[in-house]
């Protein structure tokens, strides 16, 4: 298993693991956490925004061009911010620690 911290806009630590081949975006929305994915992973939003902690961020295969686009229409944008749908989580990236943005809205909770 693959162990994962989300860190929440609040600064809660949630930890959780998953098997791998995992999309980060599946086992967050099984944490509860406030991403919503909209578009179900097909890279047509940004709901799923999350900001990678530096020290991982090298780890993650490059962002795709689309995945780029996708990420300019997001809100609280870093540096190391990327799409969940697309991390697909590895035992490389065992120990992994990511941010909900204070902007994360998730429209299926309201």
């Amino acid at each position: 298993m693959i162990k994962i911290t989300f860190i929440t806009p609040n600064g809660e630590r949630v930890s959780a693991e998953a098997a791998p081949g995992t999309r980060l975006l599946e086992l967050a929305q099984a944490k509860g956490m406030p991403l919503e994915g909209t578009c179900e992973g097909q890279m047509a939003c940004s709901t799923c925004h999350v900001i990678v902690a530096k020290e991982w961020f090298s780890k993650l295969d490059p962002a795709s061009a689309d995945e780029e686009d996708m990420l300019d229409l997001a809100a609280d944008v870093a540096r190391t911010s990327r799409l969940s749908c697309q991390i697909l989580l590895s035992g490389a990236l065992d120990g992994l620690e990511v941010r909900i943005p204070g902007e994360s809205r998730d429209m299926q909770r309201r």
